[in-house]
């Protein structure tokens, strides 16, 4: 009798939370003009909070960072999210206070509120299309050293303001896997691994 298959991942768990993103731009096949990466860590090697990454024609297309956990946040910028994405790795930047709040049901829309003694950032994705399970092992991908493992929800309707201005430009529909994808989604129950070191 064939023994039953291994269901633990033999990587170690570094991070898990959640990564909702926001592209926005202007034709289906032209540059972004917003890119925002929201992330809620429940666990990680530098603790837990939220930080949001965002550069936007709102911003004057300069890279913002906001959060409540700056540890956490240089932590990740050395890890994850560096390899996402190399500008958002540049730990001079410097980290804006804020704190976050958020509402609403997945089924429907969902909003991610970030608040400064400046600012109020909103973000809202709506439009909601059907979860994808995505599970990757490290070094799987050429350059992603790490595995994840995440329920990713398209959102065909997402939008971004900055004290009420609203960001030019709307997510497109985008195909993964032969699944219907979108340039902006929700991103839940997200972990993140990397091989047991030797």
């Amino acid at each position: 009798m064939t023994p039953p298959a291994p269901t633990a991942d033999p990587n170690r768990v570094i991070l898990t939370g959640e990564n909702p993103f926001i592209n926005l731009s202007t034709a289906s096949d032209g540059p972004a003009t917003t890119n925002a990466s929201f992330w809620r860590i429940i666990f990680s090697g530098g603790g837990p909070g939220h930080v949001l990454f965002l550069r936007s024609e709102l911003t004057d297309n300069r890279i913002r960072i906001y959060s409540d956990n700056i540890a956490m946040t240089r932590w990740l910028q050395s890890t994850v999210q560096g390899m996402l994405n190399k500008d958002y790795g540049d730990t001079s930047i410097p980290v804006i206070d804020a704190e976050f709040e958020k509402e609403g049901d997945m089924r429907s829309f969902w909003t991610e509120r970030v608040l400064t003694g400046e600012d109020e950032v909103v973000l809202t994705w709506y439009h909601i299309g059907e979860p994808l399970l995505l599970h990757t092992q490290p070094n799987q991908t050429p350059g992603r050293p790490y595995g994840v493992s995440t329920v990713l929800v398209p959102a065909l309707g997402a939008r971004l303001t900055i004290n009420g201005e609203h960001a030019a430009g709307t997510p497109h529909p985008r195909d993964r896997e032969g699944r219907p994808f979108s340039t902006s989604a929700l991103a839940f129950s997200e972990s993140w691994t990397e091989p047991f070191k030797k």
